[in-house]
């Protein structure tokens, strides 16, 4: 699996579609797999929605409940559910082998079957494009229409369109950036949305995600985004880093090398801004040592904006239900332990591969302070988790993780910056058996990374290095795998 798709909220149920390949579990044939859930943790596999087929192959996209069945697709007794997809099309589909156009399928069944509409494409770029993909529908209610964006990806070009009926289209503007930097780039799956700045609705600020692969603050794929106004036609950011800057210079949802893909559900409760995204990296996302699955998403994230140092940024930390869902679990507490210049392993309790950790560190003296997770018994492999004093960066680091040869690009350190706060840094660190997810800060400091430890590789351990530091409140909670839940 790759991209999560047609993210929606419908009837009680949280709609995940995911590009796939039914065939293989590398990359090709790509379709529409399917999984719902009532709380975001708990997912079952449903049936493919929509399966590649001798014309075309189904690339991202997004779902809408259209609720006033504005396209005239849905029943008298109910809204129908309406997908816009990328159309890829096959030599044996009359359209020039590669070419991409946006369509339209639709389901009157709350998502378990889907129609492809009869006139499909709905939009298509004149001349044909190989390279225009990954349409994301939301409604503007200011303008009373639906509003999409989507990409031409090898052009760095956001389109933004709008239609009264969600079949015909009509070009708003293009969202680019002057002397981009990042040549060779893709942009792809496109997200727009507004969210109050520091939980004031009377600040309102819009939100434009864009997906970029490669170039990415940890390398390969990652997730950009720019805050700005949009008009009802054009977004305009209101910050954009000078021309040659790195990436460095721009701002990313997750420091980490494995997050992805990102966008919005529809139609969520209360209108709360909730992604979720792919938990891998197109540097290695074909190597990565698994079977017979290969791929994965990382937890349900709830999204906020905030002003961190004079500037707004988006955030982002685990959705609600998780920490309820931690909350009612036994936990392992560790009392108040201070460490100096040394690596204590912590007791057999604390040991476990999928676990959540809270903690707050007070690093002291130290140069640097924190923990490994999945170490092994003679501490020769692990990942480190730590926070280094003189450059004031959050670090983690899975060059010792398990295996990681099997990319150049995978063994890495990757880094964020980080202030302290009256001298400590908090951590929600969730630990799964393969990945690895860091939340810290105000929510503006995430990290996302894959590992592959071997499966007795338990270990829990905490140090310090030249120097004292104190671990504040440290739980640990071991957590049942999130599987077989009857949706």
């Amino acid at each position: 699996m790759n991209d999560p798709n047609g993210l929606v909220y419908f009837q009680g149920l949280y709609h995940l579609f995911y590009q796939f390949n039914p065939n293989a579990n590398v990359w090709g044939d790509m379709s529409w797999g399917h999984a719902t859930s009532r709380d975001l943790l708990h997912w079952k596999e449903q049936p493919v929605a929509m399966r590649a087929n001798p014309t075309e192959e189904f690339f991202s996209g997004s779902i809408v409940v259209d609720a006033h069945n504005t396209s005239g697709l849905g029943t008298a007794s109910s809204a129908p559910l309406v997908a816009l997809y990328t159309s890829v099309y096959k030599a044996a589909s009359g359209h020039a082998p590669g070419t991409q156009a946006q369509s339209l399928a639709y389901s009157n069944d709350g998502g378990r079957t889907w129609r492809q509409y009869a006139h499909n494409p709905v939009l298509t770029l004149n001349p044909e494009s190989k390279n225009f993909r990954d349409p994301k529908v939301s409604w503007y209610a200011p303008g009373g229409y639906w509003l999409m964006t989507t990409v031409v990806a090898d052009a760095h070009v956001v389109k933004m369109y709008r239609s009264h009926n969600l079949i015909d289209w009509e070009f708003l503007s293009d969202f680019t950036l002057r002397n981009i930097p990042h040549h060779g780039t893709l942009w792809e799956m496109p997200d727009l949305f507004p969210l109050p700045l520091d939980g004031d609705s009377r600040r309102q600020k819009w939100v434009m995600i864009v997906n970029v692969n490669p170039w990415s603050i940890a390398g390969g794929s990652g997730v950009m985004y720019f805050v700005g106004r949009f008009d009802g036609r054009t977004f305009t950011p209101e910050h954009v880093a000078p021309a040659g800057s790195d990436p460095a210079e721009y701002q990313w949802l997750d420091n980490g090398a494995d997050y992805y893909a990102a966008g919005t559900f529809a139609n969520a409760p209360d209108g709360q801004a909730i992604t979720i995204g792919w938990m891998s990296n197109w540097d290695y996302a074909a190597q990565i040592p698994t079977t017979p699955w290969r791929g994965a998403m990382a937890l349900p994230r709830m999204l906020a904006l905030k002003t961190i140092n004079g500037m707004p940024r988006l955030t982002s930390a685990p959705v609600a239900q998780y920490a309820s869902f931690v909350r009612g679990l036994a936990a392992t507490h560790v009392n108040t332990l201070t460490v100096s210049s040394a690596t204590r392993e912590l007791a057999p309790a604390t040991r476990g591969a999928v676990q959540n950790i809270d903690v707050t560190i007070s690093p002291h003296s130290a140069r640097r302070a924190g923990f490994i997770v999945r170490g092994s018994a003679d501490g020769e492999t692990g990942t480190r988790i730590f926070y280094d004093t003189a450059n004031r960066t959050l670090t983690l680091d899975r060059s010792r993780s398990g295996d990681t040869q099997f990319s150049k690009a995978f063994s890495k350190q990757h880094v964020v910056n980080l202030p302290l706060e009256n001298g400590k840094l908090h951590l929600t660190v969730l630990v799964d058996r393969n990945s690895v997810e860091v939340f810290a800060g105000e929510g503006h400091a995430v990290i996302t990374d894959l590992i592959f430890p071997a499966p007795g590789d338990n270990r829990v351990s905490v140090f310090a290095d030249n120097g004292d530091a104190t671990f504040i409140d440290m739980t640990i909670t071991r957590l049942a795998g999130p599987r077989g839940a009857e949706q």
